[in-house]
């Protein structure tokens, strides 16, 4: 089914203070999205605990959810506390809902953080529970896709392409963090000095190319924002308009496909 609009997955309880306030940024995008005449914004539940059980550790989930350090810390937040509980949780109950939405209408969104480093045993580097993964958890009879382009290899849902037949990982990356190369789950390394925004459209080209081999039924696009130069992180030579430039050429891409 087409839709005139693009459905978004947003709660205002997506929101919890962090000493690295990184999930302000959430409500910045939402606000700017909610201008947009093409643009719904969908409100999603929280996500039912027992699902993040059947994908981590259910030791870890409990420990999380109850604020029992140091597991519910593991991520690295420094703070616990309900809100950030329920921003958690809201955050992964959108990353469902926008799944579902994506099978019913062909596109979709979820304004969130938080995902690839998260791996069974517990979460890491401010990734909480690994909500890629998750998709392919709930839904076993679909393949799918992660197109990752966050600065940062994706280490943890490398990892959950050894549990989930369905998942395929492809991450393009300046910084390695662990990301391991599988089967399933396929690396390519940008320099952030000697790396140029070429490099980055063959590598885009490319993971485009094993989902369409693969047999992909849904893609996942993990648009990450730290490659930008002036990231701590970043890239030297990734500038804004390249930014625009690689989403616009994953979205045109994307177009050309029909995997529904």
């Amino acid at each position: 089914m087409k839709s005139n609009v693009i459905h978004v997955c947003y709660s205002p309880r997506y929101y919890a203070h962090t000493h690295t306030n990184s999930m302000e940024k959430l409500a910045a995008v939402a606000e700017v999205l909610a201008q947009k005449s093409y643009i719904e914004l969908v409100e999603p539940e929280l996500i039912d605990v027992q699902l993040l059980k059947k994908l981590h550790d259910p030791h870890y989930v409990d420990a999380f959810v109850q604020g029992e350090k140091p597991l519910a810390s593991a991520q690295g937040f420094k703070q616990w506390n309900e809100q950030l509980r329920d921003a958690v949780l809201s955050v992964q109950g959108g990353q469902l809902k926008a799944a579902e939405l994506a099978f019913q209408y062909g596109i979709s969104a979820n304004i969130a953080q938080g995902f690839h480093h998260a791996v069974y045993e517990c979460g890491l580097a401010y990734c909480t529970f690994n909500g890629l993964a998750l998709v392919a958890q709930h839904f076993p009879h679909k393949k799918i896709f992660i197109l990752d382009c966050d600065q940062h290899g994706g280490n943890g849902t490398a990892e959950f392409t050894l549990r989930l037949h369905n998942l395929f990982n492809y991450s393009i990356f300046a910084i390695p963090f662990g990301c391991a190369y599988h089967e399933r789950s396929l690396t390519h390394h940008i320099d952030k000095q000697e790396g140029s925004f070429e490099q980055y459209v063959k590598a885009i080209q490319q993971g485009f190319n094993n989902a369409i081999a693969w047999g992909a039924d849904l893609i996942i696009y993990q648009a990450g924002m730290d490659c930008h130069q002036h990231d701590r992180f970043g890239s030297a030579w990734f500038t804004t308009e390249l930014l625009k430039q690689r989403d616009h050429l994953v979205f045109s891409l994307a177009k050309k496909i029909t995997f529904l």
